[in-house]
């Protein structure tokens, strides 16, 4: 689209021009038959609207055109009845630690004597379905399904597994982090995608090795990158991580070289209606490349190129 007139509205990281909106009305007026989900995904690629793994910006297109409506400015399709009624959807069945998740006779031993440690994902749906067993029944926040971008590890050392990593997306939005990395909003909203969060590290409680997590830490700095373009088509910039400082202090973070940019305040993310309370969290980040903050604050970033 070319960009010939004053920005309308913001809506995320994209400004959305008059041409946009002429452009949406004309793509609901001359195919009326479009369901809701196919013009959104039809706008999507005709904006060339794309998260930086080459995927339709779902979200932010809905929210777009949910605005554009509340305003008058268009009418969208009815909502068919498997959107407009989101309790008719199947569910889930929660995960369910079983006896091929129990713990093992403990391991003690030296990270030498070991052996070469691996971070390998879950080979196919019923590896997957162990991990998730193991995260429900050993983390202390249990398994929560992870949407988005994301990697599952298991933690291995030859016939041993050691425990589980899992990386997502990364928080919203941080006040210490945000000002460490030096970033702006507009910057914030379009680069967040290339900071990833440690969400989940378990190292399993009958496994006894001294240094271990840091060294996986470690490894984990060097090898999600790689991990990461082979699988979303882009190079993460920065990992992130929290630790709640009542349960443990970070030493592995720090012996692993992470930094301690500051704290959560506890507040989470506010939406409207809601209220969202949680304790301070300790912020602890590790950079991927050497220039992270040039290219977080950089127009440089890019995504999948198909």
């Amino acid at each position: 689209m070319s960009h010939l007139s004053q920005t309308v509205m913001i809506q995320g990281d994209r400004e959305i021009f008059s041409e946009d909106i002429d452009h949406i009305r004309t793509i609901l007026e001359r195919f009326p038959n479009l369901s809701r989900q196919e013009t959104i995904y039809t706008l999507c690629e005709t904006l060339e609207w794309m998260t930086p793994a080459g995927q339709p910006k779902i979200d932010a297109c809905t929210k777009l055109l949910n605005r554009l409506q509340d305003d008058g400015i268009i009418r969208l399709p009815v909502l068919q009845d498997a959107y407009s009624h989101p309790g008719k959807r199947q569910r889930r069945s929660p995960v369910t630690p079983d006896r091929r998740s129990a713990p093992q006779p403990p391991l003690e031993t030296s990270l030498a004597e070991l052996g070469p440690v691996m971070l390998n994902p879950p080979a196919d749906k019923t590896d997957q379905s162990l991990w998730n067993e193991y995260v429900q029944r050993y983390h202390y926040l249990g398994y929560k399904k992870p949407f988005g971008y994301r990697q599952r590890y298991f933690i291995e050392a030859e016939e041993h597994r050691l425990g589980c990593i899992l990386i997502s997306g990364a928080a919203k939005s941080l006040g210490a982090r945000d000002h460490w990395i030096g970033w702006n909003e507009r910057q914030r909203l379009k680069n967040l995608p290339w900071v990833l969060n440690n969400s989940r590290f378990l190292i399993f409680p009958w496994v006894k090795i001294p240094n271990l997590a840091s060294h996986v830490l470690g490894k984990l700095a060097r090898q999600v990158g790689d991990d990461w373009m082979q699988r979303w088509g882009f190079r993460p910039v920065l990992l992130e991580t929290f630790v709640d400082p009542e349960r443990f202090h970070g030493g592995c973070y720090r012996a692993a070289g992470w930094e301690l940019p500051g704290r959560t305040t506890g507040a989470g993310l506010v939406r409207k209606g809601k209220q969202y309370q949680t304790s301070p969290k300790l912020i602890f980040t590790k950079p991927l490349q050497t220039d992270f903050r040039r290219l977080l604050c950089s127009e440089q970033l890019k995504g999948r190129i198909e």
